[in-house]
């Protein structure tokens, strides 16, 4: 094993590494090679390199870590060392020149699944931007060399809230149904199409708080840390690991009146009755 700045180093050199050739990819034509979930869930060839190249970079940097990768790439651990990766998180951004995806890569140790995995160190890259957020464990997060820290608890009428929407179609109406249902109690939503960047900008202050379902480990693993080390928490419904059934992220005290919130709308029934 290495310590958590040592795996943090590695993580921002290789993802700046994908991120340029990303940038370089979509100065060209980008199409879509296959989808996912549904129709609408996209995977461009770009999505596909980009893993590949970060996964052969981290086996040649550490051949004994394992590996996890949304468009499936794996390998299991020898070392207790293992990288969760979106390779381009906001493909749908990332297909209509949208400046807003990320490389989010996280090194954890133990299993590598929500709520089992120690997280040690973070990187979430925005490549068209030139932004990297970045965390390692015990040693608080930053974007640049510049601290970050977690915006204050304010009241409820007050919070701007960030979240995504599922691409499955059976949730889609409940992600409206309760977004109708707490829009008149926040100051606003955005809802910009990248969960890694969403849990970075969390870190950042650039909203105050984050609440989205049917994320995969990949799409929080990095910002996760992020969040915590900005002096945030991260986590699922009353309490439990962040994951697919929820997770909610910010100061605690803007986690709780929020999650008060989302109850009481009624949406916290389990995704199983959507999905």
């Amino acid at each position: 094993m290495s310590g958590s700045t040592e795996l943090l180093t590695l993580a921002r050199d290789i993802a700046a590494q994908a991120g340029a050739m990303i940038l370089e990819r979509r100065r060209h034509h980008v199409e879509v090679a296959s989808t996912k979930s549904s129709d609408v869930d996209v995977v461009t060839a770009v999505d596909h390199e980009a893993e590949a190249l970060i996964h052969e970079l981290l086996e040649k940097a550490r051949p004994g870590d394992g590996f996890v990768g949304e468009e499936g790439g794996s390998g299991n651990s020898s070392s207790g060392v293992s990288w969760v990766v979106d390779p381009i998180d906001g493909t749908v951004n990332f297909l209509y020149n949208i400046p807003h995806y990320a490389v989010s890569i996280a090194a954890v140790e133990g299993e590598p699944a929500p709520g089992k995995w120690d997280l040690q160190a973070g990187v979430v890259f925005n490549p068209a931007t030139g932004e990297m957020f970045q965390a390692a464990k015990g040693h608080g997060a930053t974007l640049g060399d510049t601290p970050l820290q977690v915006a204050p608890p304010v009241e409820l009428s007050q919070a701007l809230w960030l979240t995504g929407f599922a691409y499955a179609e059976q949730y889609r109406a409940e992600q409206g149904r309760l977004a109708r249902e707490l829009l008149p109690k926040v100051r606003d939503l955005r809802r910009m199409g990248t969960a890694s960047l969403d849990l970075a900008a969390i870190a950042a202050a650039r909203g105050n708080i984050y609440f989205e379902r049917t994320l995969s480990p990949w799409d929080h693993a990095a910002g996760e840390l992020i969040v915590t080390e900005a002096g945030g928490i991260v986590h699922g419904f009353d309490g439990a690991p962040a994951g697919r059934e929820a997770i909610f992220a910010g100061h605690p005290d803007m986690v709780s009146v929020f999650h008060q919130a989302v109850e009481a709308a009624g949406g916290k029934r389990p995704l199983s009755d959507f999905l």
